[in-house]
């Protein structure tokens, strides 16, 4: 993204923004178009979530992370899915009440989309193409780096509160671009 100069202000250095990230989604809470572009620079935990799955209560713990790590760079990303077992079957008013009400979600979280198939969008097939895994079920996670690399993927039974995963979030923010 490039600034436009305006008179009487300092024109702002090019941004550039990794392939992966360069993507728009609406956000869910609102539908506001939100660009992924945002989040360069910063180490991104990537999940598709389900409001009615087994693995739910993982909500609770990406709350945590996010909320201990984010003034050091960590940032979670939400994409709610019907794609397994149809267990994300709201609307994105229902997912945004549900994840507000129930879990007190803050970090970002996108409208319902595809993860998985010939649907899936264009940016969770991206993170497929890089990491040659889809995800198996809901709450399947990818780790960014700050310069928008995948560097590790998770199933769904491993933890946001793992060591597995907050070793490599604290090694990853530990970093610098």
């Amino acid at each position: 993204m490039l600034c436009i100069p305006t008179i009487g202000l300092v024109q702002a250095a090019p941004t550039t923004c990794s392939p992966l990230l360069s993507h728009t989604f609406a956000r869910l809470q609102d539908e506001v178009p939100q660009n992924l572009c945002q989040y360069q620079g910063k180490v991104i935990l990537v999940v598709n979530t389900a409001s009615f799955c087994g693995f739910t209560g993982q909500y609770e713990g990406l709350e945590k992370i996010y909320a201990k790590y984010k003034d050091q760079g960590l940032v979670v990303l939400g994409f709610p899915s019907n794609d397994f077992g149809q267990q994300e079957p709201g609307s994105n008013k229902e997912i945004a009440d549900f994840c507000a009400n129930t879990y007190d979600v803050k970090f970002p979280m996108f409208a319902k989309s595809s993860v998985t198939g010939s649907k899936a969008n264009p940016f969770f097939k991206m993170l497929i193409a890089k990491t040659g895994i889809t995800p198996k079920w809901n709450f399947y996670k990818y780790l960014i780096d700050r310069s928008g690399n995948v560097v590790d993927s998770y199933g769904s039974i491993t933890k946001p509160t793992s060591n597995s995963i907050t070793s490599e979030i604290e090694k990853l923010l530990a970093e610098k671009n």
